[in-house]
This record gives C-alpha cells, structure tokens and sequence, in this order.
C-alpha cells in the first residue's frame, strides 16, 4: 500500500496541493508512519480561489503551512467516524482539531448523485466528495474546496 503522497500523485487532480506540499517542506511529513488523516483539495478547489489570493498564499509560507496543517488530522478518521462526530452538534463537540492547533467543525451532509446519494460530512464549507482513500500510513478525504484558517 502506499503512502498519502503515493497515492495522491496517483490519482492525479492534485498537483497544486502536491507543489504546495512541497513548497511547506510537509513532504517528509506526509510520507512519514502516521497514521493521518487528510482532507484533500483537488484542484478544482484551487481554481477556485482568487488567484492574486493563492499566488500570495503559495509564496507565504508560514501562512501555507497553517493552511496545508488545517486540512490534516491525527490519527484515522473513516466517513462513518467523521458522521458520528459531525451528528454530535447538539453537545458541542462536532469539532477536530487540526495539526495546526484550530478547530474544524463537521456537519452531515447528503450528496445526490442520480440513482443513489452518499452520506458525506462537510468541514467548515467544504463537503467530502470521495471518502475512505486508504493509504499506508493513514486515510484521505477528497475535498470540493480549500479550508482556510481564520
């Protein structure tokens, strides 16, 4: 099995949060024994940020490395454990806190596809499109959009 970089250069629509990687020095970290949970933006999701704005986040890299670490978690979280956390709004603790120390919060979501829908869990305002990617040394979540820090 291969390891969160691995397998993200495998399945391609995601170069800008590999180049991203790269330029926070988190490479290493990624590849490293875990286990971790990541939640992935594809590149539709970089696309879609103003690119004056991810022109400056790509060049400031304490600011990207808070970014990048806001899309990390430790240890494995699988979808159906992300949905017990996010189902848990009522007690407050719908929350994960992130390799940079904040807090994201969950929230169930449904997504419709034709003849099935998906229950999924959206972070902030990014939903989890494609869930469970299994990796050596943790899990990935693909992500519709990229977490920023407040």
């Amino acid at each position: 099995m291969k390891n969160i970089i691995e397998t993200i250069l495998d399945m391609g629509n995601f170069n800008t949060f590999v180049e991203a990687v790269k330029i926070a020095s988190l490479k290493d970290f990624l590849t490293s024994t875990g286990p971790l949970t990541v939640f992935v933006p594809q590149d539709s999701a970089f696309a879609s940020i103003d690119e004056e704005e991810l022109n400056s986040l790509l060049k400031n890299n304490a600011k990207l490395e808070e970014t990048l670490k806001f899309h990390i978690v430790s240890g494995k979280y699988t979808i159906s454990d992300l949905i017990k956390i996010a189902e848990m709004k009522k007690e407050e603790k719908n929350k994960l806190t992130t390799l940079n120390g904040k807090e994201v919060a969950l929230s169930p979501t449904i997504l419709c596809f034709c003849a099935n829908d998906l229950e999924t869990v959206k972070l902030e305002n990014s939903t989890v499109l494609m869930p469970d990617i299994s990796c050596s040394n943790g899990i990935l979540h693909v992500m519709d959009k990229v977490l920023i820090p407040k």
